[in-house]
């Protein structure tokens, strides 16, 4: 593996690795895409090769590949090219929870016009209409505040991190 000059302790690696994977998996994630996010996010450029990945995780070309198109669609990692190469490397940026935070704004801006038309559909005073308001109203309040939270992160990891 092409990591920084300083040794890590492979299993160490390993353990982080398949706990923190263990907590994405919990929170709904899928398995695989958890742990080859895990193992992105633990190496030190950010960085690895599908052939790095396979080799510490122990999993099939396949399986990279699986993982990385997943996280590639929830905006958690990106493919690169090696430049003068076909080979691919996988990133993990310092802003993919920003990053997966705002594609979810998205999703959740759809499911709230489809809520919308729901409770025009169903009527605004039938149970059901009145269970997709209250649906409606919960996104609408956890969208402003996700907003307002994200202002104040960039400002918190400017001042942070520079």
């Amino acid at each position: 593996m092409t990591e920084s000059s300083t040794e890590r302790d492979p299993e160490s690696v390993s353990r982080f690795v398949e706990h923190f994977a263990a907590q994405l998996v919990e929170a709904g994630m899928p398995r695989m895409p958890s742990r080859v996010f895990g193992a992105l996010l633990a190496s030190d450029t950010g960085t690895l090769t599908s052939a790095e990945l396979g080799e510490q995780l122990r999993i099939s070309p396949a399986a990279v590949s699986g993982a990385v198109r997943y996280l590639a669609q929830v905006h958690m990692v990106s493919r690169e090219r090696e430049p003068g190469s076909r080979r691919e490397r996988y990133r993990v940026h310092s802003d993919q929870w920003y990053e997966a935070l705002t594609n979810r704004e998205a999703i959740i801006k759809r499911w709230e016009d489809a809520l919308r038309d729901g409770v025009a559909s169903l009527g605004a005073d039938t149970p059901a209409g009145r269970r997709l308001a209250e649906t409606l109203a919960f996104f609408e309040f956890i969208e402003r505040d996700v907003a307002e939270m994200m202002e104040r992160w960039r400002a918190y990891r400017e001042e942070r991190f520079g």
